[in-house]
C-alpha cells in the first residue's frame, strides 16, 4: 500500500431544509399538517491526497462570491453558504500546509456549484482535472439548456481547463488511489478509495449526503437524486468497498462525521 496521507480542508458551512438531505424529513399528516422544519447546517469540505506520486486535491468547493450574487438567488436562498467569502480555496490549502502551486492534479467528484466553484484557479494550466464523461457531458446539458439540474452554473467549469476524462467505471489515479463512478446524485458522481499504511479511506462524495443516506439508505430529496435506482446501486457498492476494505468512510456534507475525523489521515 502506498504512504499516502488525506488532508481535509474545511470550506465552511451551508444552512438548507433538512429535506432536501433526507427525503421525507419532515412530512405533514391529518395530525400534523404543518410540521415544523429544521434548518440544518452541513459541511462543505475537499481534501488533498498527498501522494509520493502526486499531490491530488478533490473538489475545489463553492465560489467565494456564492452569496454575492454569484449563485442565482433561488438556489442560495435554498443553500446558503454562509461563509463562502471565508474560505477561498488558497487560504485554505494554506492553513493546511499547501499552495496552488503544489496541486498536481484536481478530481472533480461531480460539477454541482458547491463543488466546481474554484476550478477557475486552475484555468489556463497544464494541472488535469479529472472528471467523468457523464459528468461532464450532463453539467453542459443542464448550464447550457433549460433541461436537466439547476445546480450546475457555467462560469464554474466552461473554462480552458486541461480535463482528463474517466470514462469507465474504476481507474487507478496513483498507487492505491482507485476513483469509483457511482451514480445516482448525478450521472458522472466518482468517489474514490485511497489505500493507506494504516488502512483505507473511501470518499463517498455526495452518494450520500449524511449518515442516513448511507446508513438506512433513505435518498436524498428528489431535487438532489437524478436517478433513485442507480443511487441505491451506488451506496451499496460503498458498502460492499467498505466491508472488503474496512474503510474508513467520509460522505458528502455530514457536519458530525466531518469533524470525527479532524484533520484527516495523516
Amino acid at each position: 500500500m502506498a504512504d499516502v496521507s488525506v488532508h481535509l480542508l474545511d470550506r465552511g458551512r451551508v444552512r438548507a431544509d433538512a429535506n432536501y438531505v433526507v427525503d421525507g424529513y419532515a412530512m405533514a399528516s391529518a395530525s400534523n399538517p404543518r410540521p415544523e422544519h429544521e434548518i440544518r447546517e452541513f459541511v462543505v469540505w475537499n481534501a488533498v491526497i498527498d501522494h509520493p506520486e502526486a499531490t491530488i486535491l478533490w473538489d475545489t468547493g463553492s465560489h467565494p462570491d456564492a452569496g454575492d450574487g454569484y449563485w442565482p438567488a433561488p438556489l442560495y436562498d435554498a443553500f446558503e453558504h454562509v461563509d463562502a467569502d471565508e474560505h477561498r480555496l488558497e487560504d485554505d490549502l494554506d492553513a493546511a500546509g499547501y499552495a496552488l502551486s503544489d496541486v498536481d492534479a484536481v478530481v472533480t467528484s461531480h460539477l454541482h456549484l458547491d463543488h466546481a466553484g474554484g476550478l477557475y484557479e486552475f484555468e489556463g494550466s497544464d494541472v488535469p482535472v479529472y472528471v467523468h464523461e457523464e459528468e461532464l457531458k450532463y453539467a453542459y446539458f443542464s448550464a447550457k439548456t433549460d433541461e436537466g439540474s439547476v445546480a450546475y452554473l457555467a462560469p464554474d467549469f466552461d473554462r480552458d481547463l486541461n480535463w482528463e476524462v474517466v470514462r469507465r467505471d474504476r481507474r487507478t489515479l496513483a498507487g492505491g488511489v482507485e476513483l469509483l463512478h457511482l451514480p445516482g446524485h448525478t450521472p458522472g458522481l466518482l468517489g474514490a478509495r485511497i489505500d493507506r499504511d494504516d488502512g483505507s479511506v473511501l470518499l463517498a462524495g455526495d452518494a450520500a449526503y449524511v449518515d442516513a443516506n448511507y446508513a438506512d439508505e433513505v435518498p436524498m430529496g428528489p431535487g438532489l437524486v437524478w436517478c433513485e435506482r442507480r443511487w441505491l446501486d451506488s451506496v451499496r457498492t460503498l458498502k460492499e468497498e467498505a466491508r472488503v476494505h474496512g474503510a474508513d468512510m467520509l460522505y458528502g456534507h455530514d457536519l458530525e462525521r466531518f469533524e470525527s475525523f479532524g484533520d484527516g489521515w495523516t
